[in-house]
């Protein structure tokens, strides 16, 4: 009883050169042996640690009466996104972290339950709420904005979102690769959105192809979910040659490759990779070299311990022949005659006292320079908030960093606008981007109470 139930997962040969999802999920014997861990406390730390506050003991109780579909039904009083969740959130932060099984042992495996539930429910339940008779305008499909538009059509809403690229779902289609969170789950719940009466805009950017003031006038309230789209590169020299890629672009590209998501989206299949980062992002910019049939080097510039990577990620890039090299960080990039980059150069690090992030601090070791051989460098160590919207509006204020100014309630400067996720926060997790969607229509109800 003091470990998981462990997951079935795809041949690891098999894995190493298909998109396949990796995690099979559990089976109902599976599921009901892990919810039968849960002590089911009187004060379930599990719920506190959820950013969405689901009833994780009642949904797990659930589970071992074998009433998957009740189980399900529950989790979406809260989440309405369980599909997703139970693949990607980092619960071994979160709802896992604060499990008391886990003093003594492996926690409860929440995460893996919601999923259980999700993929064994017999039934979808699509409730259409009576009009309020206000409307509300989405800037963003990403976590943010899709959690955002369910919480309001949930409370009688007129939702439209307006999406800048030609399909919903932000980095939940243009960043997680298929092999963690499979297109077909996303499109089953972003078709619940819809059959409740959601109107999905594509191809509109918010800035160019309308203005936030001319958005303003259309809707009651706006809800801005841009997230944070803008590659950040280190500034060392050898970063403009060719074969040096952003994890934005590269993993955009993946996901739109031929045979994967049926578009003919051009991408180079290096021989060797190295990519710059230790981050969730990292794992699947890596992951998803290796699939493509690059031999693939991590770099990082704090030990493995430090990495924001979820353990799970790290231990499958692992299985599947990433080399990681930690205590490393890149301080030039070379390249051949024709611009072309043969080989990144790194200093070794050591770690110092704790930072203002409470991780180590890392230090230069000098003479220690560490050359690898490649034709691709992938940066992977964050972004920004896209300007565009910026640039192009003072209805709202932003801060030194790009991120739109908000109070405790998701409340922009402009009483009718809030906003969530990354454009707040800068990079965050899919969980964190859905609590604060979920937080500002609640804000939204207070104000039109008073």
């Amino acid at each position: 009883m003091n470990s998981k139930q462990e997951m079935r997962l795809l041949d690891l040969e098999k894995r190493k050169t298909t998109f396949e999802e990796v995690s099979l999920g559990y089976n109902k014997t599976e599921a009901l042996n892990e919810a039968n861990r849960c002590l089911n406390c009187k004060k379930p730390l599990c719920v506190t640690g959820c950013p969405v506050n689901v009833n994780i003991p009642k949904f797990i109780s659930l589970i071992k009466e074998d009433k998957i579909n009740d189980a399900y039904l529950e989790i979406i009083k809260n989440n309405g996104f369980p599909g997703i969740c139970g693949r990607v959130c980092p619960q071994e932060r979160q709802c896992e972290g604060k499990c008391i099984r886990g003093i003594k042992g492996e926690s409860v495996a929440i995460g893996r339950l919601e999923r259980f539930a999700f993929d064994n429910k017999t039934i979808d339940e699509i409730k259409i709420a009576p009009k309020n008779g206000k409307s509300v305008g989405v800037v963003g499909s990403g976590p943010a904005g899709l959690s955002f538009a369910m919480e309001a059509l949930d409370n009688g809403f007129s939702v439209t979102i307006y999406e800048a690229l030609h399909a919903p779902g932000g980095v939940l289609r243009y960043g997680i690769p298929e092999f963690r969170l499979p297109k077909k789950i996303l499109d089953k719940e972003i078709d619940t959105l819809i059959k409740k009466g959601c109107k999905i805009i594509t191809n509109c950017v918010i800035g160019k192809t309308i203005l936030l003031e001319e958005l303003k006038e259309m809707h009651d309230y706006l809800f801005i979910g841009a997230g944070a789209g803008l590659p950040r590169f280190m500034n060392i020299p050898g970063e403009n040659l060719n074969g040096v890629l952003s994890a934005n672009e590269f993993l955009t590209r993946v996901n739109l490759m031929k045979g994967y998501l049926d578009y003919d989206t051009p991408i180079y299949k290096a021989k060797k990779v190295v990519v710059v980062g230790g981050g969730n992002v990292a794992m699947d910019a890596a992951r998803c070299s290796k699939r493509l049939g690059s031999d693939v080097t991590l770099v990082y510039r704090r030990d493995e311990k430090s990495m924001p990577a979820r353990l799970e990620e790290i231990h499958h890039a692992k299985e599947e022949g990433i080399v990681f090299m930690p205590l490393t960080n890149p301080f030039e990039i070379i390249g051949d005659e024709n611009g072309k980059v043969i080989k990144i150069r790194c200093n070794k690090m050591e770690l110092g006292e704790l930072d203002s992030s409470g991780r180590p601090s890392f230090n230069i070791v000098d003479g220690e320079i560490v050359e690898l051989d490649c034709d691709m460098v992938i940066m992977a160590i964050g972004n920004f908030p896209n300007p565009i919207l910026k640039n192009s509006t003072d209805l709202i204020e932003y801060n030194q960093k790009g991120l739109i100014v908000v109070d405790e309630g998701n409340k922009t400067s402009c009483d009718a606008i809030y906003a969530g996720g990354d454009i707040t926060t800068g990079a965050a997790t899919v969980i964190l981007a859905f609590g604060a969607g979920k937080k500002a229509i609640q804000n939204i109800l207070k104000n039109i109470d008073k």
